[in-house]
């Protein structure tokens, strides 16, 4: 008999000092993406993350050479308050349109000028084996808690 253990999501929060309409707009054009977290297989140098801002849309990276990587498709587009969109990483950080996992942000207004930003990463069963390996790098601190605090400094700024 083979068992099935499910894995949780990865949640991570943060609160920005920004409004939430700038926060989500901040978040969205990733500017603040660190230029080390690039999977381009041209290995170029990265000058952009971009989210396509329409349901459907591309969540990309593009190279210096202007090669392009997509890491996913926008599924819920809501400014200033959600976004989601998929993640074609496998565990190994290379684009595997097999494995398709979820990332979600939301943007809840603390009083005028302050938001706190919930994001959770899902579905790392269908990493299959590998599905704790990946977990486990997108929760420590490389992972979302460093991306999100590089988010939040840019929305400070």
């Amino acid at each position: 008999m083979t068992r099935t253990i499910s894995l949780a999501p990865v949640f991570k929060k943060i609160d920005v000092d920004a409004p939430p309409a700038k926060a989500f707009e901040i978040f969205a054009a990733f500017r603040w993406w660190p230029r080390s977290h690039s999977i381009l297989e041209s290995k170029s140098p990265q000058v952009a993350v971009t989210v396509e801002p329409r349901v459907g849309g591309r969540w990309f990276e593009r190279g210096e050479d202007g090669s392009e990587c997509d890491w996913g498709k926008v599924v819920a587009w809501e400014p200033p308050t959600r976004m989601v969109m998929t993640w074609m990483l496998d565990s190994t950080f290379q684009i595997n349109p097999k494995v398709v996992t979820e990332v979600e942000v939301t943007f809840t207004p603390i009083g005028a000028n302050r938001t706190h930003v919930s994001l959770e990463h899902r579905l790392f069963d269908r990493y299959g084996e590998e599905g704790e390996k990946m977990h486990a790098a997108v929760d420590s601190p490389d992972g979302w808690t460093g991306l999100l605090k590089a988010f939040a400094e840019a929305a400070a700024a």
